[in-house]
C-alpha cells in the first residue's frame, strides 16, 4: 500500500521526470514530502509562476536532447494557480509539454468553500489542452497516463491536474498504468502534398515562412533542405519561439515582424508556403490583411486547427511539417529547374536590404545617445558569447537581439503568448536542463527591464541551484513598449505625449540581484559592456547585467 503521493512520485520516475519546479503550501506537503525517497528532484521556486515558467523552459530545452520530456510544476491551491497563469498562458503559445498540479483542499470538504478554494478546472481550461481534478486514488493511475499523453501528443501544451489532499494522503494499491507510444503525426496525404509541389513548381515569386512547429517536430533540416530545392526567401513567423532556421544560411532574410505593413510587403509574391505556423496575426487588429489576394498559400501544419485559421489556405496539408517538408523537398528537387532556382535566388539580397532599412526606420533610441543602444549590446553578447543558449523575452530589444544575433536551431527560446514574466523564468528552467545534461554550455537570459521585473526572485533559485546562468537586462528605465505602440497607433511625434506612469524611477536591478547571491553589474557607457558581461560569462557565479539603454 502506498499513498496518493508516494504512487504519483512513483508515476513521475516511471514516466521520466527527473525533476519537479514548485512552490507549495499545505496542501502540497504529502507530494512535496514524497520526493525526498526518490530519484525526482525538487526545485524550489518563490512564486507559482516562476514555478510554471522554469518548468516550461526546462521541458523546452530538454526535448531538444530527449525525447517524450515533460515539463512539471506543482503549485499551490487556488491563489496560488491563479498566480501561475499567466505562464500557463504562455506555455500554451509555446507548445510546452507540460503537466502543472496544485494542491486542493479534501474532497468532502471543498463544500464549505473554505480559504484559498476557487474551482480551478475553470480557471485552467482556457489555457490547457485539458484540465481535471482527480476525485479518487483510484482514478490517479488513469487520469495521471492521460495528462501525460495528452500534454506529450502534437501539438503539445499544458494539461492540469488538482489533487485534492485526501486523494494524496489516502492509501492504495496501485500499478503504475504504462504510458504507451505517444502517437506522432505523419507524412502528409499524397493528393495534398501534390498540390502543393503544384503550386511551389509555378510559382513566378516564392516565400517560405518557418514556425515553430518545424524545431519542435526536428525538421530543421527537412525545411533547410525544402529551401535550396526551390531557391524560397526565407523568413520566420512572427512571434517566434524556437530556432527553427539556421539565421547563418544565405537563403534567410528575418523574422516577421507583428506590423502588417512590413509584412504584408514581404508576404507580397505568388505563392507564400507557411510550414509549422502558428502565430499569423499582426499585433493588433489593423486595416491590411496579411496575405494579398494575388497569393496561393500553402499551410503545413500538425494542427488542423491552425491550417486557414487567420487566412485563406489554398492548398492544406496535415501532418507533420518536417517530414512534410522533406516529402516537398524530394519531389521539387527534380521538379524546379535550376534557372527558376537562381532567379528566385537573386531577389533575396535585395529583400535582405529592404528590412535592414525598415528596422532602423521602426527603431525609437531617442534621448542620451551617450548610453550604449540595445544594438551595442547585442554586439557585446555577440562577441563575448557567440554559442550561448539564448532565452529571449527582450520585448522592445527582441528584434535588435533577432536581427544582428545568429538564432541557430537548438540554441534559442522565446516568449511566443506576449505575457511578460515568461523569460527570466525560463531562463532558470533552461539552465536546469543543462547542468542535468551535463552540458558545458552557457545559458544567456535576455530579458527587458518591465519583464525581468515581474519575477525578480527567480535569481534566488537560480543562485540556489548553482546554474551556469547570466542574464542581460537592456533596461530603458520606462514602459516603451506603450509609447511605441502609442506612436504607432496615434501617430505623431514622442514629444507630443505626456505618456502618465511610463517612465520608471531609478530602480536598482543589479542590488536586487545581488540580495539574492548572484553577481551583478550596472553598466551605462558603451565600453563598459563587453568587459561587464566578459567577466559574469566567465564567472562560475549566477550573473546580472544591467545594461542602461536609451529609452525615456
Amino acid at each position: 500500500m502506498k499513498s496518493g503521493a508516494e504512487f504519483i512520485v512513483e508515476v513521475l520516475e516511471e514516466y521520466g521526470v527527473e525533476r519537479v519546479f514548485g512552490n507549495p503550501g499545505t496542501t502540497e506537503l504529502p507530494l512535496v514530502n514524497a520526493i525526498p525517497d526518490s530519484d525526482v528532484e525538487y526545485t524550489m521556486c518563490l512564486h507559482e509562476d516562476v514555478a510554471v515558467g522554469a518548468a516550461a523552459g526546462y521541458a523546452s530545452t530538454m526535448r531538444y536532447h530527449r525525447e517524450d520530456v515533460v515539463g512539471f510544476a506543482n503549485l499551490h491551491v487556488a491563489p496560488g494557480l491563479a498566480h501561475g497563469l499567466g505562464n500557463i498562458h504562455g506555455s500554451k503559445y509555446s507548445g510546452v509539454p507540460l503537466v502543472v498540479t496544485a494542491g486542493n483542499h479534501a474532497t468532502d470538504f471543498e463544500h464549505e468553500e473554505p480559504i484559498l478554494a476557487g474551482d480551478m478546472v475553470k480557471m485552467t481550461e482556457d489555457f490547457t489542452k485539458w484540465s481535471a481534478e482527480v476525485k479518487s486514488v483510484d482514478a490517479l493511475p488513469g487520469m495521471l497516463r492521460r495528462a501525460f499523453r495528452v500534454a506529450l501528443t502534437p501539438p503539445t501544451g499544458p494539461v492540469f491536474l488538482a489533487l485534492p489532499m485526501d486523494v494524496t494522503t489516502e492509501e492504495a494499491d496501485h500499478d503504475v498504468e504504462p504510458l504507451g507510444s505517444v502517437p506522432e503525426p505523419g507524412d502528409g496525404a499524397d493528393g495534398d502534398v501534390e498540390e502543393a509541389v503544384e503550386a511551389v513548381a509555378n510559382a513566378d515569386s516564392l516565400v517560405l515562412v518557418v514556425g515553430d512547429g518545424v524545431a519542435r517536430g526536428d525538421g530543421v533540416d527537412d525545411a533547410v533542405a525544402l529551401a535550396e530545392a526551390t531557391g524560397a526567401r526565407v523568413h520566420g513567423e512572427i512571434f517566434t519561439g524556437e530556432g527553427n532556421y539556421p539565421t547563418s544560411h544565405p537563403q534567410w532574410v528575418s523574422f516577421l515582424p507583428p506590423r502588417a505593413r512590413l509584412t504584408s510587403t514581404l508576404l507580397d509574391v505568388d505563392t507564400a508556403v507557411f510550414l509549422g505556423c502558428s502565430t499569423n496575426s499582426t499585433l493588433w487588429k489593423e486595416n491590411q490583411d496579411l496575405v494579398g489576394d494575388r497569393t496561393t498559400c500553402v499551410e503545413v501544419s500538425n494542427d488542423g486547427w491552425q491550417i486557414g485559421k487567420n487566412m485563406s489556405a489554398d492548398v492544406s496539408v496535415l501532418g507533420d511539417p518536417g517530414r512534410v517538408a522533406g516529402q516537398l523537398a524530394e519531389e521539387l528537387e527534380s521538379r524546379v529547374d535550376d534557372d527558376t532556382r537562381e532567379n528566385r535566388l537573386n531577389t533575396i539580397n535585395s529583400a535582405k536590404q529592404m528590412v535592414e532599412a525598415k528596422i532602423k526606420e521602426m527603431d525609437h533610441t531617442e534621448g542620451n545617445v551617450e548610453l550604449p543602444t540595445k544594438y551595442d549590446v547585442v554586439e557585446a553578447l555577440n562577441s563575448v558569447a557567440p554559442d550561448a543558449f539564448v532565452v529571449d523575452e527582450g520585448v522592445t530589444s527582441k528584434y535588435a537581439l533577432l536581427t544582428q544575433y545568429d538564432i541557430e536551431p537548438e540554441s534559442y527560446i522565446g516568449s511566443k503568448g506576449g505575457g511578460l514574466g515568461y523569460g527570466l523564468p525560463a531562463a532558470v528552467g533552461a539552465a536546469v536542463a543543462h547542468q542535468d545534461l551535463d552540458l558545458d554550455r552557457r545559458v544567456l537570459g535576455f530579458v527587458g527591464d518591465g519583464s525581468y521585473l515581474y519575477y525578480p526572485q527567480s535569481i534566488y533559485t537560480a543562485v540556489r541551484e548553482g546554474l551556469d546562468l547570466t542574464v542581460v537586462v537592456p533596461d530603458n528605465r520606462s514602459y516603451r513598449i506603450l509609447k511605441d505602440n502609442t506612436l504607432d497607433l496615434f501617430g505623431g511625434d514622442e514629444e507630443d505625449y505626456e505618456f502618465p506612469g511610463m517612465d520608471l524611477p531609478d530602480i536598482r536591478i543589479e542590488e536586487s540581484a545581488r540580495s539574492y547571491g548572484a553577481e551583478a553589474e550596472r553598466v551605462d557607457d558603451v565600453g563598459e559592456v563587453e568587459p561587464a558581461l566578459e567577466e559574469l560569462v566567465e564567472s562560475d557565479e549566477v550573473g546580472v547585467l544591467d545594461v542602461q539603454i536609451p529609452g525615456k
